[in-house]
């Protein structure tokens, strides 16, 4: 299985996320992030949607989530067609030992630090899903108390 990611665009009705949500788990698809968001028209909003799938039942599901009535519009982003960025937050254990080596890898990942307590620092940073991953795995020998990640929002890059 790989992961792809859709874009819908859709109606800006009530019940339109139930329905999405409940078509791709209905057919067995773990979502690994789904973003709902406001678009340039106040009557649609678009679903960036993250799913592990194989290419037949993909093509099944983007088909059968084109039939729903109040989606517009869903397409596939191809890798490198499109650009995506997440919110990251976390907590970290700080000490005076460590806090500047926390600092540093905070630094290096354009991030900003949130909140500093005496026994911790929150930050927050922004970047593809592959950056923050990274980050994630660079934090974590500092112990990570609080995580959170907002999901994928994705834009297709212009041709031409």
């Amino acid at each position: 299985m790989a992961r792809h990611t859709l874009s819908c665009l859709v109606e800006n009705h009530f019940g339109v996320l139930a329905r999405v949500s409940g078509l791709i788990s209905a057919r067995a698809f773990n979502i690994d992030s789904l973003t709902v968001s406001a678009t340039e028209d106040p009557t649609v909003s678009r679903m960036t949607i993250v799913v592990d799938a194989d290419a037949m039942k993909l093509e099944q599901v983007k088909r059968q989530l084109s039939r729903l009535i109040d989606v517009i519009e869903v397409e596939e982003l191809k890798e490198g067609a499109f650009i995506d960025r997440e919110l990251l937050l976390a907590r970290v254990k700080a000490n005076g030992g460590n806090r500047a080596a926390i600092e540093q890898v905070i630094a290096q990942f354009g991030a900003k630090i949130a909140d500093a307590a005496p026994d911790s620092i929150a930050l927050e940073a922004s970047g593809d899903t592959k950056a923050l991953d990274r980050l994630v795995e660079l934090l974590r020998p500092f112990e990570i108390t609080r995580l959170v990640r907002t999901g994928r929002v994705a834009l297709e890059r212009k041709k031409g």
